[in-house]
Parts: structure tokens; sequence; C-alpha cells
């Protein structure tokens, strides 16, 4: 057996970078890979929850709402171009360490960079500026992480690998809560604290994975036109990803629109504060949080060695569907706090099961080998589209359609829909 292989540093030693990856990786790889996927979650949710609303406090008072609309909506446009156009980049990168290891750590150290100066900025452009840059860096880090899943890992454990990347999105929205609120002092301090813990987390993967270096004969001669019409992939060449894509987009629309109010529907809707006196609204919030992580974590790892054991995707993303659309609708009457815990578990156990099966379903449905980094950049729309639709959609319905239970009724519409469309993929069992 491969001497590399054995010691968990990478699935394949020699050969080409653009082989189907056959021999399994070893829990070395899928630990320091979860760990920078952390930095880079921690790296965009401790800002955008925490870090960027206390500076509009300070900067803009009377309209902080609208002054971080502005900032974060967009940042959020900016991540829609970045992470397709570093994912092709990456594709083309010839270096003797590979090529998505100097977009991991290029955008880890530039992203820590933007975190320093981020913390340091006392107008909103400034801010606006460095916030654009930090989105650029870290959706550089993350296109080459996503690629390095069909790059390295075996058909037969990409479920169990996208559980292990899977749930660091909702713990390194806790992750990151924790260091600014409690180990740091100050919006500038934890900036920082941010920054070093990005280049942690960044480092272990990049230091004891190695990255096959792709050959200057496998890489295309440059072509502009043919550079910019390759974002371009056409469902009826390539319909098993059209419908991949489609999923992601409905069933993360219908995600995001559901849990963006969750902290007004605690205060407004459930009335949290008048059940438990001398508690906040965010504090319910912290739980909802943490109840709904648990279950993502039950529901990646399990989910996602079935699917591997078994070889099927699509019912398990089906069932996660109907599991989250299930929460969706338990959530619709008025609401008591043990059902809205109930309802939280349920969501993280179908979103767990779902990202898990979800990534390792996309993977095998990439059209070209020497386009994985593009076209997983491309799939990554279907992830950042719904958070820039979803407070527009979710706004309209909570004010005049119908409140909470319209909203709610929505979101099970969007989910389900999801579930039904990936039946239509045919080359995946």
């Amino acid at each position: 057996m491969n001497k590399n292989a054995t010691h968990g540093f990478d699935a394949r030693s020699s050969g080409s970078a653009l082989d189907e990856p056959l021999i399994p990786v070893r829990a070395r790889f899928f630990t320091s890979m979860a760990l920078s996927n952390l930095g880079v979650w921690m790296a965009f949710f401790a800002p955008i929850q925490i870090l960027l609303a206390q500076q509009m406090e300070v900067l803009a008072p009377t309209h902080k709402e609208s002054a971080l609309g502005w900032v974060t909506g967009i940042g959020a446009l900016v991540s829609l171009f970045a992470n397709p156009l570093f994912g092709a980049w990456s594709d083309r990168t010839i270096s003797r360490f590979g090529r998505r290891h100097p977009w991991n750590i290029g955008g880890a150290l530039v992203g820590a960079l933007a975190m320093v100066m981020l913390g340091r900025q006392g107008t909103l452009l400034g801010i606006m500026l460095w916030w654009c840059v930090a989105q650029f860096a870290l959706n550089a880090m993350l296109a080459a992480l996503t690629a390095e899943v069909p790059d390295q890992v075996p058909v037969t454990q990409r479920a169990v690998c996208s559980a292990w990347v899977g749930v660091t999105q909702p713990l390194g929205v806790v992750v990151g809560a924790l260091l600014v609120t409690q180990l740091a002092h100050g919006i500038a301090q934890g900036y920082l604290l941010v920054a070093v813990v990005l280049m942690l987390c960044a480092m272990p993967f990049v230091g004891l994975v190695r990255d096959i270096p792709l050959r200057r004969d496998e890489r295309s001669t440059w072509d502009g036109r043919a550079f910019l019409r390759g974002f371009w992939i056409s469902p009826r060449e390539y319909p098993d990803f059209a419908w991949a894509w489609a999923t992601r987009f409905l069933i993360n629309l219908g995600n995001a629109i559901g849990t963006l109010y969750m902290l007004y529907f605690l205060r407004d809707r459930l009335h949290y504060e008048r059940l438990f006196p001398g508690k906040a609204a965010e504090d319910g919030l912290l739980i909802v949080v943490a109840v709904y992580t648990a279950g993502v974590l039950v529901g990646a790892f399990a989910g996602g060695a079935l699917s591997d054991r078994s070889g099927r995707r699509k019912i398990h993303v089906i069932l996660s569907s109907v599991v989250m659309t299930v929460a969706a609708l338990m959530l619709m009457p008025s609401p008591i706090w043990p059902l809205v815990l109930a309802a939280s578990a349920v969501l993280g156990l179908g979103y767990g099961i779902y990202v898990a099966v979800d990534q390792a379903l996309i993977t095998q449905v990439l059209p070209l080998a020497t386009d994985r980094g593009k076209d997983l950049g491309i799939i990554n729309i279907a992830n950042s589209a719904p958070q820039v639709a979803a407070p527009a959609i979710a706004a309209i319905l909570v004010t005049q359609l119908g409140g909470y239970p319209a909203l709610y009724l929505i979101t099970a519409i969007f989910t389900l829909l999801g579930g039904v469309l990936v039946r239509q993929i045919r080359n995946v069992p």
C-alpha cells in the first residue's frame, strides 16, 4: 500500500491530478479539512452576526439596520462571482504545491489581513471595502477546499467526508460567536482573534495533505473567451448538473427563509421574554442554535455513513427535504417553547443529512475533471444566492402576506420542492 495513504497524508501520492481518486483517505484528511472549513465559516459568521453589527451601531446608530444590510448585501454579491472565479483559476494553477493549496493558504492570509484591517476602520466605506476583500479571500479558500473532495476522496467516502465538512458551518456560527463575545474585549480585538484562529485552522490541512501538482500538458491553452464561456454549463448537455443545482438552490432558499428571522420570531411570535422574565430573546436564540447544531451533527454523520454504505444518494436527499419540511410545518401554528425546540432539532437533523449527502451527490455530476473547482464554484452560487434573495422574500411574507405562518409555509414548499427535483437526476443512484 502507498506509504502516504497508510499514514493518512493523501489519497494519491502519484499519477495525474485529474485522475479519479481510488485510495481511501484517512482520519487525518477528514479532521484537517474539517478544521480548515471551520476556520472559513467562523471568519464568515463572526463578522456577519456580531462584529459588523457592532460597528454599524457605532457608525450609524440611527439607521444601523440599513447600513448593515448594505455591507452584508454587497459582500454576498461579491461571493456570487468570487467563488466560481477562484475555482476556475485553481483548476488552471501550476505549482509545486498543487493547484488548490496556493489558493487555500493565500486566501487564509489575505482573509486574516482583511479581518485585522476591518477592526481598524472608522468609516462605512472603509468597512465595506475591507469586507469585500474578506469575501474575495475567504471564497478563494472555500473554492479550493471544496474542490479537494472530488480531487482526493473516492466516491465511496464522499458522504462521510461531506458530513465532516458540512457540520463545520453551524459549528462556525457557534465558535465565532463564542470567540468574539467571551474572549475578545472590543471590536478590534475580536477581528484580530478571528484572524489568528483562521490561520491556525488553515495550516494543518496544507501541511498534512499533499495536493498533486497539475502538469503543464494537462492544462489547456489559455483562451479568454473559452474561459468565460466555461461559466455557462448547458442544462441540455449536462441535465444532472442542472437538476443538482436547482435542488441545492431551493433547499438552501427554504432554509435561509426559515432561519433568517428566528430572533424576531422568538421575540414577537413566541414572546420569549414574557415567557421567561429576566431572559432576553437572544438567550433563547442561543439555545435554539445549540439544539439545531446537535441535530446537524447527528444527521450529518449518520446520514453520511448510511449513504456511503449503500451507495445511494437521492433517497437520502429526499428524506432530508421531508424532515426539514416537517420542521417548518411544526412552526406554523401558535408556537410553544417545547415545540420550537423540537422543530429546531428536527430541522437540524434534516439539514445534517442534506449537507452530507447532497455534497457527495454533487461531486458525482460534475461535467469534467479539468473544471472541478469552477463547476463547484457554480454550484456554490446555489448556496450564496439564497442569502441574497431570502431577506426580501421573508420581509414581504412577514409584513404583508400572512406573517410567520406564511413564512414557514413557503419554507416548507421550497424545501419539499427541492427534494422532488432531485428525482430527476439520472446517473446517480
